[in-house]
């Protein structure tokens, strides 16, 4: 199963933190995918930082194509309140909308991906779960 790796691992990984061995292996195993939501939020910063060989790789990625679906969104959204938890962002929920679409796990250290997983049944990767 591809999994679709969020920004808060990548920001993680670069900085060689906890989750950089774990990263490393879906690397090595060509698992990993990524969408233009996750590269709009690390791009920016990398251009800024001259990362140009960094930002080359992630486009590198195989990238899951995004289709969104404004009406299930709201649906979503209408789930999480329900649920109790309000912090869950629209580009959250986008991205736990395409990994659904994409049959992809989400690897991710933001807690709004735990309850995603509980309220919308997304895949995580791991023991996130």
């Amino acid at each position: 199963m591809e999994v679709l790796v969020d920004t808060s691992i990548w920001i993680d990984y670069f900085k060689a933190g906890d989750n950089s061995k774990d990263l490393d292996y879906l690397i090595d195993e060509n698992l990993i995918v990524i969408n233009d939501i996750i590269l709009a939020e690390l791009v920016p910063y990398l251009k800024i930082k001259r990362k140009i060989k960094v930002i080359k790789l992630l486009h590198e990625i195989n990238r899951v194509p995004l289709s969104i679906h404004w009406e299930e969104l709201i649906e979503y959204q209408v789930k999480c309140l329900k649920g109790g938890a309000n912090g869950a962002g629209i580009p959250d929920l986008i991205i736990a909308q395409n990994a659904k679409q994409n049959n992809c796990e989400v690897y991710s250290l933001d807690k709004h991906f735990r309850f995603l997983n509980k309220v919308l049944k997304i895949k995580l990767y791991g023991s996130q779960g």
